[in-house]
């Protein structure tokens, strides 16, 4: 078939070089000069499925109040009367119960694990790197009410066979030995041995290239202004280059791929959330992490990038605004400076933001929908660099369901838009 991908991030550029190893003809197309250059560019650099866990969730609301008032607040929200965003955090709340936690992270943990392991193969099969360590993820409490918390976790990542270790101070030291100078602050940690670590941006250049000789095409600088739609077929996309046409549609436009969708009837729950991160160079790497570092309290990632530290972290609900606020830089600085003093001078840290495609139950928006020939592949939020790889070998598989060879490899309950269509 002829496929043509919209959108040429880490969820984009999986998708067509999956699709293109499955034998299909590709084509992607892209506002940009070249891949990964938006919400994938500078992202924290986790691959955590053992982290993979919905936003909404029992005493959420009341966590989201506090969390507002904080100096260092992991979350930020800007008045604005925008319908999507009420929308949007109203659908969300409707998720902050037991029952709906439990789903929606059974889903998000289902793909996530097996998209490790997609990426897994892939490096194994490509040679593929990318900065890439395999040392896990060590989430640090500093309360005790925190590290109670993760009972509830626990139950689901034992559900799934994921791996685990509850760490006092001197386990948690054992993997990350930087913090020994701050082990006062925290009362112990979650680690989750089978995550990794790795630069999404330069993973997803390379996967482009590689996408290219399997015969993808990318065509760079191209704005798409709609979807042209007949009876219950998309038959084209328009762009400021004249009209596209292709087999198959694959919408992986991020946070604008319901921008895209609404007007031809397709309506998803996808909000942007923006995430900031700093990186800086490593001065000293006896004094900075081996892997990734989620402070619980401020919702904050430290991961190790080779020779650099990437900080990455907040929520802040501002529509499609990427203006880059002081504050937030201010407390990606803090829990820098505050679990690893030593490790680099934030004065040489570079700044940016990005927008997560985020929906109200957390899973991401896979597989086809109701209208012949378009498919989606968006709505990743935080997990989109976790979830790349098994969403782009999902889709191709799930395409060429009935074809020999063709059936997904996972259970596709619950990933596609048809959650969101009215019963």
């Amino acid at each position: 078939m002829k496929i043509l991908v919209l959108g040429s991030g880490v969820i984009g550029t999986t998708a067509a070089y999956y699709l293109a190893r499955a034998g299909h003809e590709v084509t992607v197309i892209d506002r940009q000069s070249g891949p990964a250059l938006e919400t994938s560019f500078a992202n924290a650099g986790e691959v955590s499925p053992g982290y993979s866990a919905p936003w909404a969730g029992p005493g959420v609301p009341a966590k989201a109040i506090k969390w507002m008032l904080m100096h260092h607040s992991p979350l930020v929200i800007w008045p604005m009367l925008d319908w999507a965003m009420w929308r949007w955090g109203l659908a969300m709340l409707r998720n902050c119960t037991e029952a709906r936690y439990k789903v929606n992270k059974a889903r998000m943990v289902r793909l996530a694990e097996y998209s490790r392991d997609c990426l897994r193969n892939l490096r194994a099969e490509t040679g593929i790197a990318y900065d890439e360590r395999s040392q896990g993820t060590l989430q640090l409490f500093r309360t005790q009410k925190q590290l109670d918390g993760t009972a509830k976790d626990i139950e689901i990542l034992q559900q799934y066979g994921v791996p685990w270790q509850l760490l006092d101070q001197g386990g948690y030291l054992q993997y990350e030995p930087a913090l020994a100078l701050v082990k006062e602050k925290f009362v112990g940690a979650l680690r989750l041995p089978g995550d990794e670590t790795g630069d999404c941006f330069i993973f997803t250049q390379k996967l482009a290239k590689m996408a290219e000789a399997l015969g993808v095409q990318f065509k760079w600088g191209v704005t798409i202004s709609s979807l042209r739609k007949e009876g219950s077929a998309i038959t084209g996309v328009e762009t400021d280059t004249g009209l596209l046409q292709a087999d198959r549609y694959v919408v992986a436009l991020g946070s604008y791929s319901p921008l895209l969708l609404r007007p031809v009837g397709v309506d998803i729950p996808v909000y942007p959330v923006k995430g900031y991160s700093i990186t800086l160079p490593v001065d000293d790497a006896a004094c900075a992490p081996e892997s990734t570092i989620m402070d619980e309290t401020h919702k904050v990632a430290v991961t190790r990038l080779g020779d650099r530290i990437r900080v990455g972290g907040t929520a802040e609900l501002a529509g499609y605004s990427l203006n880059l606020r002081e504050p937030r830089r201010d407390t990606l600085n803090h829990v820098v400076t505050d679990l690893f003093p030593r490790a680099g001078d934030v004065g040489k840290a570079s700044f940016w933001c990005g927008l997560r495609p985020m929906t109200p139950d957390g899973t991401p928006v896979i597989g086809p929908t109701h209208l012949d020939r378009l498919w989606l592949s968006t709505g990743h939020g935080t997990l989109g660099w976790t979830m790349a790889a098994g969403s782009g070998k999902l889709l191709a598989d799930w395409m060429d369901e009935g074809m020999p060879g063709g059936k997904p490899e996972i259970d596709t309950e619950g990933l596609s838009a048809e959650r969101y269509r009215p019963a």
